[in-house]
């Protein structure tokens, strides 16, 4: 198929309201060809994932609890693959300027949300939590664009937009991974930690940075240890994506038993990259305590038991985008020692390039 009528077919599927997913998977910054896949649904059904047991592309939320996991099933879907080499990614370039201002009540709200975690964190109820923002940008969009921008701009993310009429049309490009299955083989990642690139040199990361990451680390061996074996830490690396540096290591594993799937995405989602520890306390509090919704940000995503193979990733750098506005989501993680004007600004510098990707 030519990459015209592939962008024909999504515009196409937008218009008569047919649930969609197109997606990217991470490749080596160098790459010039990409490989898009994507599942365009036959029918409107809303399909869920009920036991994790199905085929398809799923979309889990972040709270597992109050919201059910749609699935764009295998069996109901019409599957293209095509290969793009970075020259078809033609678009026209976004003419808007970006709107550096910011309302004082967004800062000021943000600012009292952070300094209620450290409290929290003082108090003794919390070791961590993630704390995020929604920031609403009004814009006119061009789907396919945003889309071509998100490839280019992030070569090591996965890149994807997805589309239910009875949801929404989700967008985004993350550069962390919830879990690779391959039959009984399991790997996953702990990623934290943000810092913007500045030149060539990789950061210097401070004690509070290189505490949140060992966080995660921490957590999802400790969970994992009993439903796996052969169990392998990573050494602790630098990661780029866009114009952020984070700090990650690589996990990996064999599953006792295929079948607890479910139970391992229950015990791993939300990880303290996204929620926070302990994990149920942090939770509640975001719920609690965030002033939205966060639906399906921080949630997972990706291909489920497509040929004895799952990939999911935790759903980081997203937006949601209606007919005249997106919604972009931003956090960071906060510890004891977190300054929260400095957590402000990371989400700022968090936001800059979605807010330079959309039109």
């Amino acid at each position: 198929m030519k990459t015209q009528d592939f962008f024909n077919k999504v515009q196409l599927s937008l218009q008569n309201k047919l649930p969609f997913v197109l997606y990217r998977k991470p490749t080596a910054p160098e790459n010039s060809e990409f490989l898009i896949k994507s599942f365009f649904q036959k029918n409107k059904q809303l399909y869920v994932a009920e036991n994790y047991t199905e085929s398809g592309f799923v979309m889990a939320p972040f709270d597992l609890n109050a919201q059910k996991s749609p699935l764009i099933p295998t069996k109901k879907s019409e599957q293209i693959n095509i290969s793009l080499h970075t020259s078809d990614l033609s678009f026209a370039e976004n003419q808007n300027p970006l709107d550096k201002n910011i309302q004082e009540t967004d800062k000021q709200n943000h600012l009292d949300l952070v300094e209620r975690g450290i409290q929290e964190i003082k108090k003794g109820k919390l070791k961590k939590v993630v704390l995020s923002r929604k920031i609403n940008k009004t814009i006119h969009p061009d789907i396919p664009a945003i889309f071509k921008r998100l490839l280019l701009t992030y070569p090591t993310a996965f890149v994807y937009c997805w589309y239910h009429p009875e949801i929404g049309l989700w967008m985004g490009a993350t550069p962390e991974t919830l879990l690779k299955i391959n039959k009984e083989n399991l790997t996953t990642m702990a990623l934290a930690s943000t810092k913007p690139v500045e030149g060539k040199k990789p950061p210097q990361w401070t004690s509070k940075e290189i505490q949140e990451q060992q966080f995660v680390t921490d957590f999802i061996t400790d969970t994992l240890k009993e439903e796996v074996t052969q169990l392998k830490v990573g050494k602790v690396e630098n990661i780029r994506a866009g114009k952020l540096w984070h700090l990650k290591c690589d996990i990996s594993a064999k599953m006792k038993s295929p079948e607890n799937l479910k139970q391992i995405l229950k015990d791993l989602h939300p990880t303290p990259a996204v929620c926070g520890m302990p994990k149920l306390a942090s939770k509640d509090f975001i719920i609690d305590e965030e002033s939205y919704n966060r639906e399906f940000y921080t949630g997972f995503l990706g291909e489920l038991n497509l040929e004895n193979k799952s990939e999911l990733f935790v759903n980081l750098r997203c937006m949601q985008l209606h007919s005249n506005y997106c919604e972009i989501y931003v956090g960071g993680g906060i510890v004891m020692d977190s300054i929260p004007e400095s957590e402000w600004e990371e989400t700022v510098n968090k936001s800059q390039t979605m807010l330079d990707i959309v039109e």
